[in-house]
């Protein structure tokens, strides 16, 4: 390069004419600083002398570090999209996040509301449930009331009962003992059965109050209890007891006693089938239909439904109580038919004996010693 023109001072650098910086570069590099002024320059002996070879070596150069800028510039560039690409997904993420966020709320409100909206039906259920169910417990409190009461009756009028009977029955051997006539025996003898008949009179009047009481024998000791059948003792074992006790019997008497007992065990029979076919009914009354599968006003109309029925079924337990006392009856009549007046009073002291005899094992088992 000659003259001032090809120059570069280092006024003319920091004026900025000189706008290409890797020209800047080259020249700097090998070249002088020129004063083009005129006064003095300090040139390289090299610039001087540059030939051709020289030039085009620095334009070798300069092609080689324009192309190293352009690599960068691109690097830079591929960088940039680089990571705008990865902003672009980030972003993309965050609305799919923000879009899944928004579902999972909604659908989490709608769960609220319906949950408040069964909330309140419930509510409104319960509270009809309740008021029907005030209802029943006050017809409950009074049934139980005077079921209580009828129970409490009758466990009173049992002990004067019992307390009759005993003194008849007293009577009733006193004159066995003395070997009283056949008259005065036979009247004492239909005083007792006489006797007899009004405990089942209040036996039925009871069941009407509160059948499960004479159902539980709640009225006898224990020792009685574990032989209760039906609110009573068994025909056909009491008939059994009484063959041994009085001997001796005529052939006619034994074949009737023995036809007696046989029937006597065929009514038990068909009473008991009955009573069990009853509970497998309750049972099953009572556990058809199952809460929760429908709406709770159904549950309360199956509910209603199913104790309508139950109460129904359980009416029957009169009946029952009702026939067996009725075959107890029977039997005692029977008995007093077949037997002799002084062997009809023979049975009657056996079997006050016998049940006596179970009450006083009672007592002696409450009054055992205990460890």
């Amino acid at each position: 390069m000659r003259g001032c023109d090809a120059a570069v001072t280092p006024a003319a650098i920091k004026r900025g004419s000189v706008v290409n910086s890797s020209e800047v570069y080259i020249q700097l590099k090998i070249g002088g600083i020129v004063n083009c002024g005129g006064a003095m320059a300090d040139v390289s002996p090299r610039t001087d002398i540059s030939t051709d070879a020289d030039t085009d070596d620095r334009n070798h150069r300069l092609e080689r570090y324009r192309s190293a800028v352009k690599e960068a510039s691109d690097s830079s560039d591929r960088s940039k999209d680089n990571k705008d690409q990865k902003t672009l997904r980030r972003l993309a993420q965050n609305r799919e996040a923000a879009r899944k966020s928004r579902l999972r709320k909604k659908a989490y409100v709608q769960q609220l509301e319906s949950s408040r909206l069964k909330l309140t039906q419930l509510e409104q259920e319960l509270q009809r449930a309740r008021q029907q169910g005030i209802f029943i417990s006050s017809i409950g409190d009074q049934a139980h009331s005077m079921s209580g009461n009828g129970a409490i009756t009758f466990d009173a009028e049992y002990a004067r009962w019992l307390e009759e009977h005993n003194r008849q029955i007293n009577e009733l051997r006193s004159a066995v003992t003395a070997h009283a006539g056949d008259a005065e025996l036979c009247t004492i003898v239909e005083g007792v059965m006489a006797h007899y008949n009004e405990i089942f009179q209040m036996k039925a009047n009871a069941a009407k109050a509160d059948v499960f009481h004479l159902l539980s024998g709640m009225w006898k000791t224990p020792a009685e209890r574990c032989f209760l059948w039906l609110g009573g003792f068994r025909s056909s074992e009491l008939l059994k007891l009484l063959v041994n006790q009085l001997e001796p019997l005529t052939e006619q008497q034994i074949g009737a006693i023995g036809n007696l007992q046989q029937s006597s065990q065929q009514a038990e029979d068909a009473l008991s089938q009955g009573m069990e076919a009853l509970q497998q009914s309750l049972a099953e009354t009572l556990s058809s239909g199952c809460l929760g599968t429908s709406g709770s006003s159904g549950n309360v109309a199956n509910y209603m439904g199913q104790m309508a029925m139950a109460m129904g079924k359980l009416g029957t337990l009169e009946g029952f109580i009702h026939q067996a006392d009725n075959l107890r009856q029977q039997t005692l009549q029977q008995m007093h038919r077949i037997l002799t007046t002084r062997q009809s009073a023979r049975a009657l002291l056996a079997i006050h004996d016998y049940f006596s005899r179970l009450r006083a094992l009672s007592s002696l088992w409450l009054a055992r010693p205990r460890e």
